[in-house]
């Protein structure tokens, strides 16, 4: 399964810590009929082995609603879990190295913070770009946010799509009108909330205004 624009518009990204007695499985599910376009299993407190059950036992949920699950960072465990692809980091795999790893067929998501990032990233093959942070975010501490005009700059200079990343909110993504992404990523405005279906259903309604 490869991505298209459509697909990026509401991406999940996962995280346990928010669900309290909520299994991950459930929350998931929740935010899928909700409206989730695209889903990364990115999970930092647990062991590979951990992720990789988690893995075989979301996808076949991602199946049923056509929407592609991504593995952060690793690649083996994407390969292994049967993964639709693997998001890497600047200071993870370089992105050349990934796509080398992951053959052609499988999805390469890179993080990106400027321009000459963002083109490297294109050239070494990555299907998408998350950018960001775009504000301040818990999930990842000392960032300095990216500006809108950098998110602009970037979407005009690749021919991926792009997906804005890092402390999204329904109520702040209108800040991100016009910029030219082809969509958001988010953790807690989804995981956090008590309802992550009402959640997702709401995000979904907003991009689809915010993005044309």
């Amino acid at each position: 399964m490869k991505c298209n624009r459509e697909q990026l518009l509401l991406y999940a990204v996962t995280d346990r810590s928010h669900l309290g007695e909520k299994s991950l499985y459930s929350a998931v599910e929740e935010a899928l009929e909700g409206g989730v376009t695209f889903l990364q299993l990115r999970e930092k407190h647990l062991s590979d082995e951990e992720i990789l059950a988690e893995a075989r036992a979301l996808l076949p949920l991602c199946r049923a609603h056509n929407v592609p699950l991504i593995i952060n960072d690793s690649v083996d465990i994407a390969l292994a879990a049967g993964a639709d692809g693997v998001h890497v980091g600047q200071e993870d795999l370089e992105a050349g190295a990934a796509r080398q790893k992951l053959g052609p067929g499988k999805i390469l998501g890179v993080s990106a913070h400027n321009v000459a990032e963002a083109l490297r990233a294109e050239k070494a093959g990555a299907d998408y770009l998350g950018v960001g942070a775009m504000f301040p975010t818990g999930t990842k501490d000392n960032v300095v946010p990216t500006s809108p005009e950098t998110l602009r700059a970037i979407c005009e200079a690749v021919s991926i799509p792009v997906v804005a990343i890092g402390g999204v909110t329904g109520e702040n993504l209108p800040r991100l009108r016009g910029c030219g992404m082809a969509g958001a990523a988010v953790v807690s405005a989804i995981f956090s909330q008590p309802d992550c279906r009402e959640a997702a259903r709401q995000l979904r309604e907003i991009l689809a205004s915010i993005v044309k």
